[in-house]
């Protein structure tokens, strides 16, 4: 019986399509793990945006999650990319420019070796068994859930086009700096600051900025910051369990290979999740005496955000008591600590995304500090020696301590730069009135259209009139 002999299999391709350098199964984990990562943004955090906010707000929090994972692709291929993975311009950045030509896309992935000012080689090129497409796609989705993340903390009143205009540049100016420090070959990755999937790159910087976007945007009305009901926890959960799977990809990907130490990191991904959900979950019970949705959203995210600086490179005990600690010392700084210290009070971060991020990555990067494993951690980092205190290295924790306050006070002042200039040209924060009107106001759309609530009497949507019954403003949800 003929067959038909796929082109890629044809002699005439087989050069270009199948290079001998080609890992197929390295190639297909790697684009399956970036398309779980681009999912947790798109739809994962859209979904649980668009569920957690108060009503009037859906629509304007998924936009500015889908604007924001969309915004961050031409600037990624276009000049960002290469500012985080290229070659070196100074110790913190690397070179802006293109990658978008067949050439560079199609050749043997690769990160730059790093060089001593006397040209000996400081650290080799990483050279992974797949196309460079794939690490570009890769790396996008990181830098744009990372943008994500950032909308959480500003939700419910931020201008939307002064966030259109912050979301390409803070990419620019501060995430790049951050992933080309860390893991692009910049001076912490060669100072051995460990981070194998974003605790501190991605994570860390999120809630950094979140916390100093909130600060300058300024709060919600009062009458939201004191009830904001979510409008759908179904909705939420969703998004929230899309983000959970596609952790597998988040950190089972980096070590850009389908190999033991992926295994490794999937499993105390999950680990850690899991465990740090329940003991959120026990929290909520001793002391608010029942369990709650979004309790148990939070400690989830607290336990994958604390895992992911050492996913492939701690033991599964550890990583049980690092979803222990992620249950606990989070949930204190959120529903404890932020009640009682003033500048908690005064900053309106929406989402508490500087618990949930900031405090978490900096928790796992100093906990993967101790313990890091000697074994696992030699199968991911180029350095033979690395290893957490626990294991002989004491300061290995405290460079963490150190990466991550150079990653906490290049966001807050590259973020307050950014919507200080911005501010001259665009108000940061919606008017009064818009506030009050919510979705309508900034998008010309509803996200609900149920009777009596919040209906509007004539609205303009891409230029036809829609006519509805007369409806309030906001709606109490905990009534209906």
């Amino acid at each position: 019986m003929a067959s038909v002999v796929p082109s890629a299999y044809q002699n005439s391709n087989t050069s270009t399509n199948l290079p001998e350098w080609l890992n197929k199964g390295d190639n297909a984990w790697q684009m399956v793990s970036a398309t779980l990562v681009g999912m947790q943004g798109m739809p994962g955090l859209v979904l649980l945006y668009a569920g957690l906010v108060k009503k009037k707000w859906a629509l304007n929090s998924a936009f500015m999650a889908l604007y924001s994972f969309a915004a961050v692709m031409p600037c990624w291929i276009l000049w960002a990319y290469k500012m985080s993975f290229g070659h070196r311009l100074i110790p913190l950045w690397g070179k802006a420019g293109l990658a978008t030509s067949q050439d560079f896309l199609t050749m043997q992935a690769y990160l730059p070796a790093t060089y001593y000012h006397h040209g000996a080689v400081e650290t080799a090129a990483t050279q992974p068994w797949y196309p460079m497409a794939t690490m570009v796609f890769f790396q996008f989705a990181f830098a744009a859930v990372t943008i994500m993340l950032v909308a959480g903390s500003v939700l419910g009143r931020m201008n939307i086009k002064a966030w259109m205009v912050f979301v390409p540049v803070w990419i620019t100016v501060a995430y790049s700096v951050g992933a080309f420090s860390i893991w692009g070959g910049g001076f912490l990755y060669q100072w051995g600051i460990m981070d194998y999937s974003g605790g501190y790159v991605v994570h860390l910087a999120a809630g950094a900025a979140g916390f100093t976007a909130a600060f300058w945007v300024g709060p919600r009305l009062k009458e939201d910051r004191d009830e904001f009901p979510p409008n759908n926890l179904l909705i939420a959960l969703a998004g929230a369990g899309i983000l959970w799977m596609g952790w597998s990809g988040f950190n089972g990907g980096d070590p850009f290979a389908a190999n033991v130490d992926s295994s490794v990191a999937v499993l105390n991904t999950h680990i850690c999740a899991a465990t740090s959900l329940l003991v959120w979950t026990c929290w909520d019970v001793i002391f608010f005496k029942k369990p709650s949705i979004i309790g148990a959203i939070q400690g989830m995210i607290t336990g994958l955000v604390c895992i992911t600086p050492g996913a492939g490179m701690v033991q599964g005990w550890a990583a049980l008591v690092m979803g222990i600690l992620s249950g606990t010392i989070p949930w204190y700084t959120m529903m404890v600590l932020s009640k009682k210290v003033p500048f908690f009070e005064m900053v309106d971060d929406t989402l508490g995304v500087f618990h949930t991020h900031a405090v978490a990555g900096t928790l796992g990067g100093a906990l993967t500090g101790l313990f890091a494993h000697p074994d696992l951690s030699s199968m991911f980092l180029p350095d033979p020696n690395a290893k957490g205190a626990f294991y002989g290295s004491g300061v290995q924790f405290l460079k963490q301590l150190v990466g991550a306050a150079f990653i906490v006070g290049w966001n807050v002042v590259a973020t307050s730069i950014i919507l200080l200039f911005i501010r001259v040209f665009l108000p940061l924060r919606m008017s009064e009135e818009e506030l009050l009107i919510g979705d309508d106001a900034a998008h010309g759309e509803e996200a609900y259209a149920l009777a009596g609530q919040g209906q509007r009497e004539k609205s303009t949507q891409n230029g036809n009139n829609f006519y509805g019954g007369g409806g309030g403003g906001g709606i109490n949800l905990a009534q209906v």
